[in-house]
């Protein structure tokens, strides 16, 4: 992803915690003294409206509009007023009179009342909890990875955990006043999993809902996530595509799946290298290439431009039957643009989508056990958000 403007690592949700970051986390991010959550949040720049005029180029005239309000940081609008820093840019976005400011502290506060009462085994969350801040855009633009310490999938033969959490961020450009999901970050290889819950989306519009209860069914929703990781990463890890036995490579994989070339290729090099065989790989070891070249070498932007590629790779996790038929319907189209080079590649083209099939019918004894875990999961996520 492109590198943010500026990143902060925070432990513990205030300055009464003594809260220290994981070994694993710790040796990713060399970081020695992290500020507390509630710092962080209060340092975030901050948005208010002033009025907007417009320059009459007729009369060269300056004239007020109530139809628009400028969103500017007063922090910095101070400044500008006066010589201590008259270069700078105090201005966000002028939206239209229907807009609806969201600062950080409306809906971060809220969030950190909730991890004062929540707990994980007994301990305190606001205890447990630790992440990173990341600003874009002049801190107009933020995101924001939260992990709870404990609340964490194992896998076996490997020290560090999968520890979940939520990411979270907001803007002040009129895309999304704030959003939040289900994250994890596996420690072994610092992969991000994203969107392991459905996003939630509050609007730069209308009436800014109760953040206190928001937050209290998100975290609910994470821990159900948390309890039935295991499970599906287990039954991934059971299910192998033989790629002698098909018609594309690890790299062609993914590019069937709609990663760009770049993508495809890391994520391919990961998983070969992952695999105990480079020929026949679980989609587990797929999932998690996915997820590492996302991780460390997508070129876009955080927000609406990885979200696409995000729940392709997880549909490889949580819906192999879904990815198998992705590629099957691919690389049906791309025989087809290919054209038909006479009756020898055509047999050829039907062989190849034969060997396709035989792989997903022999998923089909394993899907519904598939289906039924995340039918079983997305009716507790109904229950846990009332």
């Amino acid at each position: 992803m492109k590198d943010p403007e500026s990143r902060t690592v925070f432990a513990g949700v205030d300055g009464r915690t003594d809260t220290e970051l994981p070994d694993w986390y710790r040796r990713k991010k060399t970081v020695d003294e992290p500020k507390s959550f509630a710092e962080t949040i209060r340092d975030l720049p901050q948005a208010v409206e002033t009025t907007v005029a417009y320059r009459n180029p007729y009369s060269d005239e300056w004239v007020e509009t109530d139809r628009f309000n400028a969103l500017v940081e007063p922090t910095r609008a101070r400044d500008h007023a006066t010589d201590d820093e008259p270069g700078a840019d105090p201005l966000f976005h002028v939206p239209t009179d229907s807009y609806a400011i969201i600062n950080p502290v409306d809906v971060y506060r809220p969030l950190e009342e909730v991890l004062r009462e929540e707990t994980i085994d007994g301990t305190p969350l606001d205890d447990v909890m630790f992440g990173e801040i990341r600003r874009y855009r002049g801190g107009g633009e933020v995101h924001m990875d939260v992990m709870f310490d404990g609340l964490e999938v194992r896998l076996p033969g490997r020290a560090d955990p999968i520890t979940m959490g939520v990411t979270s961020g907001y803007d002040f450009f009129g895309e999304h006043a704030v959003y939040v999901e289900g994250f994890a970050q596996d420690g072994y290889c610092s992969n991000s999993m994203r969107s392991l819950t459905d996003k939630e989306v509050i609007k730069h519009v209308g009436d800014v809902r109760d953040f206190r209860t928001w937050w209290e069914e998100i975290l609910a929703q994470v821990e159900l996530v948390a309890d039935d990781l295991f499970e599906f990463i287990r039954d991934a890890q059971d299910i192998d595509l033989d790629f002698s036995e098909l018609p594309f490579t690890v790299t062609e994989f993914y590019s069937l799946l709609g990663f760009p070339d770049y993508l495809a290729e890391r994520a391919a090099e990961d998983a070969e290298a992952n695999a105990a065989s480079p020929f026949e790989i679980d989609m587990w070891t797929l999932h998690s290439g996915a997820t590492y070249a996302l991780t460390h070498f997508f070129q876009g932007k955080e927000g609406a431009s990885l979200d696409g590629y995000v729940r392709t790779a997880n549909d490889i996790l949580f819906n192999p039957e879904g990815t198998i038929e992705r590629v099957e319907r691919a690389y049906e189209e791309q025989l087809e643009a290919d054209g038909d080079d006479g009756s020898q590649a055509s047999l050829a083209g039907e062989r190849a989508l034969a060997s396709i099939e035989r792989v997903n019918d022999d998923l089909q004894e394993k899907v519904d056990q598939f289906e039924e875990r995340e039918d079983a999961l997305r009716e507790r996520f109904q229950d846990a958000m009332g």
